[in-house]
């Protein structure tokens, strides 16, 4: 089985929907789709993620399904540097949330007490949950840290959805907090990740990227990758100060 995590184009997040340059993305990775060879596309509920599948599916031919786990992961919290105001959960200065040993820990992650106040651990099994029974669904049953393999399967699912959300998925198939992924990943607007099953013991199967955040789409077409969800790259550098996927 092989499953594709695309994130939305460039977001217009008071609308709930594409800037310009975002549907621009959109339709040239609409222009690439077809070479992925998906059986089946599922959706984040929101307008943006939406909006984005929109182009790709009518290139396809095809209808998704929308799955509301699949919706940007949201709740919020009293970051250190930001309390008493609530923002999102997966994005901290380094020099927080590096000191807490927790976070590089995939079972205990959520566990911290901002975490736990803010009902982080709440959000991360409706994720949990909604992905292993789709996977179970496709012959792919959780078992521990694998997964055991009831029918195996050359499909491929694709995710129409945002990068916090995603980082939730690739920490639970990888086993890995997704802390770490958070902030040492950016997958820019309209880019694709790729993850295949591996089944190199018959009846048990884990999952392994083989690319992660790629944007051929955009650079074939000469088109900069915008830095949604990148911040400044050296200190006092122009930055933009979103905080959002």
């Amino acid at each position: 089985m092989r499953i594709l995590i695309i994130r939305h184009g460039d977001p217009d997040y008071v609308n709930d929907s594409l800037t310009p340059r975002g549907d621009r993305e959109a339709e040239l990775l609409a222009g690439i789709i077809d070479r992925f060879g998906i059986d089946e596309v599922f959706l984040s509920p929101q307008g943006r993620a939406q909006r984005t599948a929109s182009y790709s599916l009518s290139r396809l031919g095809m209808s998704g399904t929308t799955l509301k786990w699949l919706h940007e992961f949201v709740p919020l919290i009293r970051r250190p540097d930001r309390d008493p105001v609530k923002t999102i959960a997966w994005d901290w200065r380094p020099s927080d949330w590096t000191v807490h040993p927790e976070f590089f820990d995939k079972d205990r992650w959520f566990t911290n007490e901002i975490m736990t106040a803010g009902g982080v651990e709440e959000e991360f099994v409706k994720v949990r949950e909604g992905l292993d029974e789709l996977l179970s669904a496709h012959g792919y049953r959780r078992d521990g840290l694998v997964y055991r393999v009831e029918e195996s399967s050359h499909k491929t699912l694709a995710f129409f959805c945002h990068f916090g959300v995603e980082c939730v998925i690739l920490g639970h198939l990888l086993n890995i907090s997704p802390m770490q992924l958070w902030h040492g990943f950016v997958a820019s607007p309209t880019s694709v990740t790729s993850l295949y099953t591996e089944e190199r013991v018959p009846g048990t199967a884990s999952f392994r990227v083989n690319f992660f955040g790629a944007t051929p789409h955009l650079f074939g077409a000469g088109v900069e990758v915008s830095h949604r969800a990148r911040f400044v790259e050296c200190a006092g550098d122009p930055g933009d100060g979103f905080e959002r996927s």
